[in-house]
C-alpha cells in the first residue's frame, strides 16, 4: 500500500490511499466487529442469557402451529408427560394446544418451566 500524506503546517494531516486499499480496509474493520459481535453472543450464550429457538419450531410456529405443541414435541414429551410435569390436566394442556383455551399465565408458566423454555417462547 502506497499512500501520499498531506502535511499541514508541517505536520501529517490527511493520508490519501486507493480505492482499492481504502475498500479493503474496511473490510478488515467489518470483519472485526463481526468478531466481536460472535464473541460477545457466545459468552452470552455460553452463560445462558441467550435462548435460542430452532428454525424447524420458527417454520412451523409461523404457519400456525401451537408453541407448546412444537416445544413438547421438540423435547420429546407426550401430552401425559407434559401435563403431569405442569401439574394440569391432559385434557386442559390439549385444550391449549389446539387454541380452544388460552390457559392463565400462572398454568403457561408452569408449561414453560416443564419444557425449560422462557415464558414469552410459548406466548404471542
Amino acid at each position: 500500500m502506497k499512500a501520499q500524506i498531506i502535511e499541514k503546517n508541517g505536520k501529517p494531516e490527511f493520508a490519501v490511499i486507493s480505492y482499492a486499499d481504502y475498500k479493503h480496509f474496511l473490510e478488515l474493520i467489518e470483519d472485526e466487529a463481526d468478531a466481536r459481535v460472535v464473541a460477545e453472543f457466545h459468552e452470552s450464550y455460553t452463560a445462558g442469557r441467550e435462548f435460542l429457538v430452532p428454525e424447524e419450531i420458527v417454520r412451523r410456529e409461523l404457519a400456525g402451529e401451537s408453541p407448546v405443541k412444537l416445544w413438547r414435541e421438540h423435547r420429546g414429551l407426550t401430552q401425559h408427560d407434559l401435563a403431569k410435569r405442569a401439574g394440569i390436566s391432559k385434557p386442559y394442556l390439549s385444550q391449549i394446544e389446539t387454541g380452544k383455551r388460552q390457559g392463565t399465565v400462572e398454568t403457561l408458566g408452569a408449561i414453560a418451566r416443564a419444557l425449560d423454555v422462557p415464558l414469552d417462547v410459548l406466548t404471542d
